[in-house]
């Protein structure tokens, strides 16, 4: 078993994860990046990033998480391949070990471990990922501009997601599998009245096809009913809208998160109710979870961890 020491543990990449790295790397805190079992975050498996600043023609997502871990690197932050398997909050520093072996004593942590976006279970899920399939469609919905598209679910994420897309789609599929929406009466009323969203009751999908990229649907609707149909929609884009699950099952022994599991942060600050625990990105923000605010809350986190060593004499 490895043993090391550092002031502050950052466990998780992603834009939070990454940010966290340079600021507290410039501030000669010298952080220590446990990646996680996707380093780079979700951005990894998207395809163009067209709504980060500074990258005018758009930037592949992969390109575009090396290009800020490259920056912590430069420094000197330390990143290593990993996976946090147990962490011990009660006392400080605190104790943190990982898949590959090591042990860690932190003087602070930040958790940015983000979200995993819930999926339906269908093989064709994957193998569409980023060719017609996404989980986000502030992130992706413009490269769909005057086609025809399909949202999974029946909330106010569903609900908001197909009426961001319903500004640049031709045409929305809101596909349901009960026979209501579950969504606000308001966010109801705006979606069954938009003329280009079509909601389908009843529906579950079945599969998705499309050679080299996604072309369209198979659903079914009134499942196991006597009314059962299956039938075929013909579309370019496929958006989950069903809901995230925050990374934080290791830490729920000591860190307060909501019914949900997401972190809960102290105000506008990234304070957990441990003092010296500190947590950003999309495992404390169940409402935005863009990649730019993902990156301000490692900022963020970055001085709060500064301002607490400081006050802490460490």
């Amino acid at each position: 078993m490895s043993e090391i020491k550092t002031r502050c543990l950052i466990i998780g990449s992603g834009p939070a994860g990454y940010t966290a790295a340079i600021y507290t790397s410039r501030a000669n805190i010298a952080p220590l990046v446990i990646e996680g079992q996707q380093p780079g975050g979700q951005l990894t498996i998207t395809t163009e990033v067209e709504n980060f600043p500074s990258h005018p023609n758009g930037i592949t997502g992969p390109q575009l998480m090396e290009d800020i871990r490259s920056q912590a690197l430069r420094f000197g932050a330390d990143i290593r391949s990993g996976l946090v398997t147990e962490v011990d909050f009660s006392n400080r520093p605190f104790k943190v070990k990982t898949n590959t072996g090591l042990d860690i004593s932190a003087d602070t942590v930040i958790i940015s471990t983000g979200a995993s976006a819930r999926y339906l279970g269908l093989p064709d899920e994957q193998k569409y990922s980023g060719l017609g399939v996404s989980a986000c469609a502030t992130c992706d919905g413009f490269f769909y501009r005057k086609k025809r598209v399909a949202v999974v679910g029946g909330g106010d994420t569903a609900c908001e997601e197909a009426l961001y897309l319903s500004n640049l789609a031709s045409e929305v599929y809101l596909i349901v599998r009960k026979p209501y929406l579950r969504a606000s009466k308001v966010m109801q009323e705006r979606v069954l009245n938009k003329s280009n969203i079509k909601v389908l009751f009843n529906t579950n999908t079945a599969g998705l096809y499309g050679e080299e990229y996604l072309e369209g649907a198979h659903l079914v609707e009134n499942v196991g009913t006597e009314d059962e149909r299956r039938y075929d929609i013909a579309i370019d884009g496929f958006f989950l809208a069903i809901g995230h699950n925050p990374n934080t099952e290791v830490f729920r022994q000591y860190i307060e998160c909501d019914e949900s599991g997401y972190v809960k942060v102290k105000g506008a600050s990234t304070h957990t109710n441990i003092p010296g625990v500190f947590a950003a990105g999309d495992v404390a923000d169940p409402s935005y979870r863009q990649a730019i605010t993902a990156a301000g809350m490692g900022c963020k986190a970055a001085l709060d961890v500064e301002r607490y060593l400081g006050e802490q004499g460490l």
